[in-house]
């Protein structure tokens, strides 16, 4: 039986109705393409307040569990693990985003999301994210 890998994705909506992508750096799994900022769940923390600390860490964005809206997940067998993804809507926080690991981010439109090579966990998610940003 696989390892299952729990990771809180958040699809952060700008005002212009854009969506916020992050490009995996050189170095990592999967490098080069594209996903959903976030982050793997820590022992004893909830999926939300996971995604909370990944963005102050990752984005150097202030994000409150209030304005965490349940929106889809992730469910995807990799070769090594079992990943499981919960993704929350967030169109509020505080500070400007930037990559603070080294990875370009990128707000993009609901018709430029094809343009954007994602993993394979990420790719069924489009469709949801497409109608998040109508």
């Amino acid at each position: 039986m696989k390892k299952l890998v729990l990771v809180a994705a958040g699809a952060l909506i700008d005002a212009d109705g854009r969506l916020l992508l992050a490009e995996r750096p050189a170095g990592k799994a999967m490098a080069g393409l594209w996903e959903l900022p976030g982050g793997k769940v820590e022992a004893g923390e909830s999926p939300e307040a996971a995604l909370v600390r990944e963005c102050r860490e990752e984005l150097g964005i202030t994000v409150d569990i209030a304005d965490l809206a349940p929106l889809t997940f992730a469910s995807h067998a990799y070769t090594e693990f079992h990943l499981l993804m919960p993704v929350f809507l967030c169109r509020r926080w505080r500070g400007t985003v930037s990559g603070l690991e080294g990875q370009a981010c990128a707000w993009v439109a609901a018709e430029d999301l094809d343009r954007y090579p994602m993993p394979p966990a990420d790719e069924p998610l489009v469709g949801v994210l497409r109608r998040a940003l109508a």
